[in-house]
């Protein structure tokens, strides 16, 4: 229950909104922080958690990840795959607007956050169309959908009619202070494209999606996102040119702000070689240089959140000739392993590597979470970085298999994971005690 008072020990606290870095406790009572560092005069606990040898630190915050319901239920399910998100340390996730029906309606945003509260795990926030139906023409009912609980509107993958619609559609979203996401593609210049205009997709002969197809889609939004004075965000960049673009409106004072989808920080064009259909993405893997680009952009800050873009998939859905299968990636697991391995390869520290799955998502929604301080609420994650595990071996909880890093090793592991107070996740490497 939210109500336990719960003492987390032994453990080297990271939290890098505050700066904290050391050995201490974190105190939760009444489902916020209690106290970090030392225990407040007079605390009591419930229930004491060994956390030696691990890192404490603020719950992660995914900012796109696909639960399939409503609507497809044969792929996961708001239960399944928030018993993911838990397991793997996430305790905060945006849900896309692309369910079956769209998420344009308070009826509809009622129905997702209400399952999620059933589900008991993790807090769960939808999206809302930008238009609706995410037709591309009329505008959704956005302050009927802020009203409900969407703090941010996007309309997934799906492209606008046109120009016009995107500046009102900007407009009226700047007019409730409301967020827009976008997931940058130009839909001409994608065409019937599966992976990376390049040479593999030369080799394969598979049809490309040119980089182009992102960074035209950026540049015929920046311009808008300034005139509207609209805060925006850029979802799962995969080229360093987009990024590029996205960091010098910034510096010009545009509100626009970017995330990278984490397993295009480590695969790229040549993992699809062989037509592995476990690597379909949209966007696609590009090149090296392109990864490497958006590794370095996440170190520097100027990509300030890291997400899992997760989209589990039923076995079939991965099995027909690659063209026809469907892109995506299960990752909500491998999303903690994936930027601790950045961090032993030395491309960013561990607090840096935290920040962008804590601070920086939140800041981007204005949330109260990703931070362990007095007041905040208790979302936190308890992790091994040494663990080493195989997703294949055990400890699976999506539904969806569909990763390229089935038969990987693995390093770093959740083993506690705490939301609003309560304990939705706990290995059995963690000790756990109640008191009394």
């Amino acid at each position: 229950m939210s109500g336990e008072r719960i003492l987390i020990e032994g453990g080297r606290i990271v939290d890098p909104a505050s700066g904290f870095d050391g050995p201490g406790t974190v105190c939760v009572a009444d489902g916020v922080i209690a106290g970090v560092g030392a225990p407040p005069d007079g605390f009591e606990a419930d229930r004491r958690v060994d956390a030696s040898g691990q890192i404490v630190c603020p719950g992660f915050v995914d900012l796109c990840a696909r639960l399939r319901e409503p609507g497809q239920e044969h792929k996961g399910s708001i239960a399944s795959e928030s018993a993911a998100a838990a397991a793997g340390g996430v305790t905060t996730l945006c849900c896309p607007p692309d369910t079956v029906p769209v998420i344009d309606t308070p009826a509809v945003v009622k129905l997702v956050t209400e399952r999620a509260e059933q589900a008991g795990k993790v807090r769960v926030l939808p999206i809302g169309a930008l238009t609706r139906g995410l037709t591309g023409t009329d505008l959704s009912e956005m302050y009927a959908l802020k009203r409900a609980g969407c703090l941010a509107l996007g309309n997934a993958d799906r492209p606008l009619a046109h120009p016009l619609v995107l500046r009102r559609a900007l407009e009226y979203a700047a007019s409730f202070d409301l967020v827009v996401v976008f997931r940058p593609e130009d839909p001409w210049l994608r065409s019937q494209g599966c992976v990376h205009e390049g040479v593999v997709s030369s080799r394969l002969g598979l049809p490309g999606i040119p980089e182009t197809a992102e960074t035209v889609a950026v540049a015929q939004a920046l311009p808008l996102i300034e005139q509207t004075g609209v805060r925006a965000h850029f979802g799962q960049l995969s080229s360093g040119r987009a990024v590029e673009m996205v960091a010098e409106a910034r510096a010009r004072g545009v509100h626009v702000s970017a995330d990278v989808a984490v397993h295009h920080l480590h695969l790229t064009e040549s993992d699809v070689d062989g037509f592995d259909a476990l690597c379909h993405s949209r966007p696609p893997f590009r090149t090296m240089a392109d990864r490497d680009a958006l590794r370095a952009a996440v170190a520097d800050g100027r990509i300030s959140a890291v997400c899992s873009d997760h989209q589990p998939h039923e076995p079939d859905a991965k099995l027909d000739v690659f063209p026809e299968t469907e892109p995506g990636l299960s990752s909500l697991q491998t999303l903690l392993p994936l930027m601790c391995a950045l961090v032993a390869e030395g491309w960013l520290s561990l607090s840096d590597a935290i920040a962008r799955m804590t601070a920086g998502p939140a800041a981007i929604l204005g949330l109260a979470s990703g931070r362990l301080v007095p007041g905040a609420p208790a979302d936190i994650c308890v992790f091994d970085p040494a663990s080493a595990w195989v997703p294949a071996q055990g400890g699976w909880l999506s539904a969806g298999r569909n990763t390229p890093f089935w038969e990987w090793t693995l390093t770093g592991r959740v083993t506690a994971t705490l939301a609003g107070g309560r304990l939705v996740y706990s290995s059995g490497d963690i000790a756990s005690a109640r008191i009394g």
